[in-house]
């Protein structure tokens, strides 16, 4: 441990005492429990969203749409469509049409990781996905201290709780608290090795760390995970509180899948009181139906910076499909044409 290093835990833990907020000091001991408990880190992969750099609102880069997309082509498609229907909706100046929309027409012909349009900066950014693990390669749960909905709500018709991705400014020099300092050091020196990684992906994640040598720990989020021999596999999207990952579950067992595998009316029927059951546990985070068993886990994200910003998409990050046309024509007047 460098001696800067010291210090900065030393001021950190110095300010949470000065601070006297009695709800930091639980979400501190939460995460030195959570240190304990789970000690190990397990890579889940990249994970990418859309960052924005606006001089409007500071110098600095804040998220767009949430680092939760498996593949960088899918945050250019969010990109892609935000600077579509911005120039739809969000203007009625000519100029600034015409340069939206000569965005558009980059991202429908390019893997483009960034594009700029009214003096606004638009880049892919990818991060990293990770979650704690126990001894035994359990994954973490939610700790007390992570977010719930005011109304647990089941109904599936709601509307999800907003990404807490939203606004979120990538600030390497924000730290919230001593262990979460710690962890960004712990992970400054992280790069992907051993022999069962290409070396395409091993030589670009050894250039990060000199060109994007800072870290940003992102919000935590949510997911469902099934066990499957010694493995814990993902199952749907990531979330943003524990109970929409629990909702998730629920849907899942009480509907969704039946539809989606094609369930006899006995295994639907079963799968559908069993959603009854885990709904009447109101908050459990394991559960076991028709020989499964399921975990809600908390995930964790980074994303790494350097002096021009936040990372984006490296060559050997792969994509299933390239860019295309996803919207009708416009003109600078906004006249659309199908």
């Amino acid at each position: 441990m460098t001696d800067d290093w010291q210090r900065q835990l030393h001021a950190l833990h110095e300010e949470l005492i000065r601070r006297d907020d009695p709800a930091a000091w639980v979400k501190e001991a939460d995460a030195v429990d959570a240190s304990l408990r789970y000690p190990h880190l397990t890579l889940r992969g990249p994970v990418f969203g859309v960052a924005v750099q606006d001089p409007a609102a500071g110098p600095a880069w804040r998220l767009l749409k949430p680092v939760v997309d498996g593949m960088p082509q899918v945050a250019r498609d969010s990109m892609h469509s935000h600077l579509w229907f911005t120039a739809k909706d969000g203007t009625d100046d000519r100029a600034e049409r015409r340069e939206l929309l000569a965005a558009v027409a980059v991202l429908e012909r390019e893997p483009a990781n960034e594009v700029t349009a009214c003096g606004v900066r638009y880049r892919v950014v990818r991060g990293e996905e990770f979650a704690r693990c126990d001894q035994d390669g359990g994954p973490e749960q939610p700790r007390p201290t992570d977010p719930e909905p005011a109304d647990r709500s089941w109904d599936r018709r709601l509307r999800d709780e907003p990404s807490p991705d939203a606004d979120f400014v990538l600030d390497p020099h924000r730290a919230d608290g001593p262990m979460a300092y710690a962890m960004k050091q712990g992970l400054r020196d992280f790069s992907y090795k051993g022999g069962r990684c290409p070396a395409d992906i091993r030589a670009d994640s050894e250039r990060a760390l000199t060109s994007h040598p800072d870290v940003v720990l992102l919000p935590a989020a949510f997911g469902l995970v099934e066990r499957q021999g010694e493995d814990w596999l993902p199952l749907g999207a990531l979330t943003a509180t524990p109970h929409q990952a629990r909702r998730m579950l629920y849907d899942g067992m009480a509907e969704v899948w039946a539809m989606l595998y094609g369930y006899d009316d006995a295994k639907k029927a079963a799968y559908a009181r069993a959603a009854e059951e885990y709904k009447a546990a109101q908050r459990a985070d394991e559960f076991g139906v028709d020989g499964r068993s399921f975990r809600i886990c908390r995930v964790e994200r980074m994303v790494r910076t350097g002096p021009d910003g936040p990372e984006p998409a490296r060559p050997s990050d792969v994509d299933e499909y390239g860019p295309m046309k996803m919207h009708p024509t416009m003109d600078e007047d906004g006249t659309i044409t199908h």
